[in-house]
């Protein structure tokens, strides 16, 4: 943890982070300008960090602040939103003591070195979310899912699914099957015998199916892709140091060691009876996420990453949380062939020189072919070792072509999601220090967007969210 300095020189994105984000209540949103689409109706849920300092102490990485929902709601009587912190148990205990009390993802608990196994590490509730039926679940990585109400987003406490017993934990890239609507999700089980645990849910959330396989030492798994009937992870060659972490000498990201000599390493997993198919090796690289995956008529898996070198973009994130970064870490949307029987890659194909992240494809074409990947990126000519991402994007796989989105100097989007025929994504406007709503025609993206609408407060940059479609 280090002070917070407010009057250094840093960029326009920054500013975004400076102070702890402000909730808000139910509040009607005012038009900008242009028209909501006349179709639009549901609700888009937004997840991030959205507090990363305590009694001016600054968090340790980008991935360690306090997670927060927004919720915009588009209605017959217009567009309306809240935006509210999870309560988790870890945010509430920071709260009332306005200090770090525990250990995270970037930083390990404050105090002397037993204050590392006397508390856990914070659940910070901040990465993705999942609306089902009934409720809302915020996700993060390394702990059990939070359930909120999905209009007033009140935080009802952690939520088992019926099957996370014994310390089972969920991701935040759950995949759900647009036809079954079954929902797939991972977690890991770290120890002396690391293990992959697999689900699979039903509509509701509840698990109903687990599987579970050893790994190799204790590599960082983030996100993994439903490929038709086949669920695929690609281990990537980073390994977790345990000792230096169990000593309090360390904490997770710093202990997290990039060894390219171990190889990506590939699971693929029948996503009905949740066996493992086969195994398989490639070269080695890292990716956040993927963007999608099927079969192609062959019989061979495609997936699409974002797919980078080496593991510089988690120095970069880290970076972020300070306000001010300057480590070049670049991915590009590749295409991975493999067969799935022996886990063999058959090529690898890097499909833009551009730089992409949060890539993914309309709800409908989950695990089967997509002709449009969306994404964010940086406008070409940034400086991405200083920038935050600046653009959304959708590449058309059929003309080869990329259609950009950007905003304007100084403005950030979010991860676009994907709302029928029209693009969300939640902006942050460093010339005015404001956050906007934008709205845009998914087939033309480089036009201007078809409505903005103001928020109430500050919405720091933020992770991944959801959209929710209004039943009729």
């Amino acid at each position: 943890m280090q002070i917070i300095d407010k009057k250094s020189s840093k960029k326009a994105w920054a500013s975004a982070l400076t102070e702890p984000a402000k909730e808000f209540p139910l509040t009607q949103l005012s038009i900008i300008s242009g028209n909501i689409p006349e179709g639009l109706r549901g609700t888009l849920y937004r997840n991030g960090p959205a507090r990363l300092e305590r009694g001016r102490m600054l968090a340790g990485h980008w991935f360690d602040g306090d997670g927060a929902i927004l919720a915009v709601n588009f209605t017959d009587g217009g567009v309306n939103a809240v935006y509210r912190y999870v309560q988790t148990i870890g945010y509430q205990a920071e709260n009332a003591a306005d200090k770090f009390l525990y250990g995270n993802y970037g930083m390990t608990a404050p105090g002397p070195v037993w204050n590392q196994w006397r508390r856990p590490v914070k659940n910070a509730a901040n990465t993705s979310v999942l609306a089902l039926p009934d409720k809302l679940l915020a996700l993060w990585e390394g702990g059990k899912p939070y359930a909120l109400d999905l209009q007033t987003l009140e935080t009802w406490g952690e939520d088992n699914l019926g099957g996370l017993s014994n310390g089972l934990t969920y991701s935040a890239h759950y995949k759900q099957d647009p036809q079954t609507k079954e929902i797939f999700n991972f977690g890991i089980s770290l120890g002396l015998n690391a293990k992959l645990n697999v689900y699979k849910s039903d509509s509701t959330g509840q698990i109903i199916q687990k599987a579970a396989y050893p790994l190799d030492g204790l590599p960082l798994i983030h996100d993994f892709v439903l490929a038709g009937q086949y669920l695929i992870f690609f281990i990537s060659p980073v390994r977790l140091g345990m000792l230096p972490i169990l000593l309090g000498t360390s904490n997770y990201s710093d202990s997290m060691q990039w060894r390219p000599e171990l190889g990506t390493q590939i699971l693929v997993i029948d996503r009905d009876s949740l066996s493992l198919v086969s195994r398989g090796e490639a070269e080695p690289w890292y990716q956040w996420h993927f963007a999608n995956g099927y079969v192609d008529a062959s019989g061979a898996v495609i997936v699409d990453i974002a797919r980078y070198e080496d593991f510089q973009t988690n120095q970069y994130l880290k970076e972020v949380a300070t306000g001010k970064t300057h480590t070049p870490a670049q991915s590009t949307l590749s295409r991975v062939t493999l067969h799935p029987q022996s886990g063999k890659v058959a090529a690898i194909e890097q499909l833009l020189d551009r730089h992409c992240e949060f890539p993914n494809v309309p709800r409908q074409n989950v695990g089967q072919e997509s002709r449009y990947t969306y994404m964010s990126g940086f406008r070409q000519g940034t400086d991405i070792s200083q920038e935050l991402l600046n653009t959304i994007a959708c590449f058309d796989h059929k003309t080869q072509t990329l259609t950009e989105a950007y905003p304007g100097e100084n403005c950030y989007p979010s991860e676009p999601i994907l709302a029928e025929n029209w693009v969300l994504t939640v902006v942050y406007d460093g010339n005015s220090h404001g956050s906007q709503v934008w709205i845009y025609d998914s087939e033309r993206l480089n036009e201007e967007p078809i409505c903005k609408l103001k928020l109430p407060s500050i919405i720091p940059h933020s992770f991944h969210g959801t959209w929710k479609s209004q039943k009729r």
